[in-house]
């Protein structure tokens, strides 16, 4: 193979196809109402799926959707928000109201469509009676910090909010809410997905404040005063406002994989999936997919070369500095101190919505020699990663990999060619 990069690239290319909102969305279009239909969403790939929505429905329709600043989408009937992610902001604030309003008033004959996807959380800002858009900054920005998985991260967030945790379904009741996930969650529970604001789960208060001591996040005395009290409370499942409701998994990860695995095989390498819910610390993640590729490229075990090795899931990064970078980055700058002079390795580790952690790349690629040509170029590898710096090592070597927003959200790609 002549071009490595390439061929990752279409292999990160087959798996954001196989998330296309237009596809899937035409798959999963719901009744049509007697009344109203009201469209509103929340997610990096909300907008997508809004103008993806209004190509398929051939009613009336009018709506409200949040997104990510430059995730935006042209649409004619649904209005689309941008505001900040991964931090919250006034922006995601105000829209958050509004779309508190829009749902508010309808009658049984009415639908409201929820086009739910990735990065929702830090989208939708609303925070608990007697709590700020401080707090809930100060919230996002520890979890982010904490190495927390993110079904652990959520169910926290939905105990400080008045639109997670399905609380923005409660308030369209007595209307019908079909809501279309993207799914960028570890097991596609959808109502971990954005916290869950219009699917509503059965994380309590006592597993909130259990996370929040087993992680030792520190968060501000007003919200942790909020969630060690009754107030905080999300609806039940079982809360009879939701009983007429649907929930629909649009686009997950273990699809985007096996398409991934499929257009590899089409190009005569054969692919093997290690898992579409791999979580843990990305450096470790990292150090063990190293393990695994070095050991087929040395011993032809536990899998057969030539082969591409792919994973999904998502990791996260306990921060020990203030360095740039992102959990694909890391895991990746982990991944090339492992296989540092292995010939014959190649590797993209990539976010599938186009943007990992705070930069505007997805993620990275490398090989044997990266950290070789890190050190040439006058970079330390390891003090890039002890210092989370991954994005500033690999700009230095010229490997990050940067598509841009794809639309879509299915959570992170790794995929490894051992030549």
């Amino acid at each position: 193979m002549t071009d490595p990069k390439s061929f990752l690239t279409s292999i990160f290319d087959a798996a954001v196809a196989a998330a296309d909102p237009e596809k899937t969305i035409r798959n999963h279009l719901p009744a049509k109402p007697k009344g109203r239909t009201v469209v509103i969403g929340a997610g990096k790939g909300s907008a997508q799926m809004a103008a993806a929505f209004e190509k398929v429905w051939d009613g009336p329709i009018d709506g409200l959707v949040v997104t990510r600043y430059g995730y935006g989408a042209r649409c004619e009937r649904i209005e689309i928000i941008e505001a900040a992610h991964p931090v919250p902001d006034a922006a995601g604030l105000e829209a958050s109201r509004r779309l508190l309003e829009k749902v508010r008033g309808l009658t049984a004959d009415d639908l409201v469509v929820a086009l739910i996807s990735g990065g929702g959380s830090a989208l939708l800002p609303s925070p608990a009676p007697g709590l700020t858009l401080a707090d809930e900054i100060a919230v996002n920005e520890a979890l982010l910090a904490s190495g927390a998985p993110i079904a652990a991260m959520n169910t926290i967030r939905k105990h400080v909010s008045t639109i997670k945790g399905g609380r923005l379904a409660a308030a369209a009741h007595p209307a019908r809410m079909v809501s279309l996930v993207v799914s960028d969650i570890p097991g596609d529970n959808p109502a971990l997905v954005a916290s869950g604001p219009t699917v509503p789960d059965t994380g309590s208060r006592a597993d909130a404040l259990a996370s929040i001591a087993a992680y030792g996040i520190k968060l501000p005395a007003s919200v942790m005063a909020h969630i060690q009290s009754p107030a905080a409370d999300a609806p039940s499942p079982d809360d009879p406002r939701f009983a007429g409701n649907e929930v629909h998994l649009t686009a997950s990860a273990g699809v985007s994989l096996e398409a991934a695995a499929a257009e590899a095989e089409r190009q005569g390498i054969q692919a093997v999936i290690l898992s579409d819910a791999i979580e843990g610390e990305a450096r470790e993640v990292g150090g063990v997919h190293a393990a695994i590729a070095r050991e087929v490229a040395t011993r032809n075990r536990p899998f057969k070369k030539p082969v591409l090795i792919l994973s999904g899931g998502e990791t996260t990064v306990t921060l020990r500095a203030k360095g740039k970078g992102g959990r694909n980055s890391e895991f990746l700058l982990a991944f090339a101190i492992g296989i540092d002079g292995v010939n014959g390795i190649d590797a993209l580790a990539a976010d599938t919505d186009g943007i990992d952690g705070s930069e505007n790349n997805a993620g990275a690629f490398a090989n044997g020699s990266t950290v070789a040509r890190m050190r040439a170029a006058g970079v330390d590898a390891k003090a890039m990663l002890a210092g989370n710096n991954a994005w500033t090592a690999f700009n230095a070597v010229g490997d990050l990999f940067v598509p841009g927003p794809t639309g879509t959200n299915v959570n992170d790609l790794r995929a490894i060619l051992v030549r």
